[in-house]
């Protein structure tokens, strides 16, 4: 009943007049007015930051303030224009005015450019943008999206040959990787793993970070030729414990050679057939008592999550092949194949990953 009553008045145009005039109300109508504007102007916010990395002000900026004139030679537009995009620069948060003219980072924009992976995945947002221009017909399905194009790898070992397509995809997944590595070794022991199996991990970024904190597993990677070719170089320094498996695990048997089996931001770019198939071959790859490990962010379910649900869900929905599942959908899939013992472990941050673990029954 009051909830009721509540949206009712927020949804009257003479109610908001009158709470206008009263100071409590006044101020709540002000903070909703101005998160109602952040998401409105959401877009032109996202295209500020897409530019100022585009035109390597941020970066520019790293070796300490600048003037608008200096920043407009470099980038090669007016000095005026220049200072309208510092301006909203600053209204974003990642820069600011220094006293004696010019601007300078802040802390979250000299943070920004030091997660690893974060710019790559800024540069390569104007595919998303595209497709997101019209989000009914992406909705409504149909044809083909520039994002599908990036990620080619998805649709199986017979669209990832071109090694310099490979060779983009897979840096800017080994970047990402290093952030998520952090998040779920942080949240989940591998501790008593004698052999460790890293399916989709590309250019072994995740199988590194492993075998850095676990010094006597034998690591393996299995992905496809055209991305292991980077692998080798990054693994080196493990010496005789990592062994590669080229192949596809759509197409491809799983080698039977680990008591642990890791799937790090891999079935999210995949449809529901595609995943219960990958799923069934890990359960017949592991040994009884062998352990699964999915990691990836996942939607909130029934209480959506305001990155995850929006923002993944969307990009999910523009690469075509595949979806943001919860890890209560993730756990019943897992069900479905016969795993047991699932566990769900949420992470600091749900934007890098959430864990879902469970075992060969």
């Amino acid at each position: 009943m009051a909830q009721g009553l509540m949206l009712r008045l927020a949804g009257s145009h003479r109610f908001h007049t009158i709470a206008a005039r009263i100071p409590i109300l006044r101020r709540i109508a002000r903070a909703e007015g101005g998160a109602i504007f952040d998401i409105v102007q959401g877009f032109a916010r996202s295209q500020v930051l897409a530019t100022l990395i585009d035109m390597s002000i941020l970066q520019s900026l790293q070796a300490g303030p600048q003037t608008a004139a200096v920043l407009a030679q470099g980038a090669g537009i007016s000095t005026q224009r220049m200072e309208l995009l510092c301006k909203a620069g600053v209204g974003i948060g990642l820069m600011k005015p220094c006293k004696r003219g010019g601007f300078q980072l802040t802390i979250r924009g000299a943070s920004l450019l030091a997660v690893p992976g974060l710019v790559g995945m800024i540069q390569h947002h104007g595919a998303f943008y595209a497709d997101l221009a019209d989000l009914p017909g992406l909705l409504r399905g149909g044809g083909q999206t520039q994002l599908s194009q990036v990620w080619p790898y998805v649709f199986g070992a017979g669209a990832a040959t071109d090694p310099a397509r490979a060779a983009r995809y897979s840096a800017l997944m080994a970047d990402s990787q290093v952030m998520v590595a952090q998040e779920v070794l942080a949240h989940t022991s591998l501790a008593g793993s004698d052999s460790i199996l890293d399916i989709g991990g590309g250019t072994g970024a995740f199988l590194a970070a492993v075998g850095a904190r676990y010094r006597s597993a034998n690591l393996h990677l299995f992905d496809l030729p055209a991305v292991l070719a980077g692998a080798q170089s990054r693994l080196s320094g493990l010496g005789g414990r990592v062994h590669l498996h080229a192949g596809s695990f759509r197409d491809d048997p799983l080698p039977k050679v680990a008591d642990t089996i890791t799937l790090i931001r891999v079935l999210y770019d995949h449809d529901d057939a595609v995943v219960t198939a990958l799923l069934r071959a890990v359960y017949n790859a592991l040994p009884v008592g062998g352990r699964l490990i999915i990691a990836e962010p996942m939607s909130g379910g029934d209480r959506p999550d305001p990155i995850t649900d929006v923002y993944f869900a969307l990009y999910t929905l523009a690469m075509q092949t595949g979806r943001t599942r919860s890890a209560g959908e993730i756990a019943a899939m897992l069900a479905t194949v016969g795993f047991g013992d699932v566990q769900i472990t949420p992470c600091f941050r749900s934007y890098i990953a959430s864990v879902v673990s469970a075992r060969r029954i």
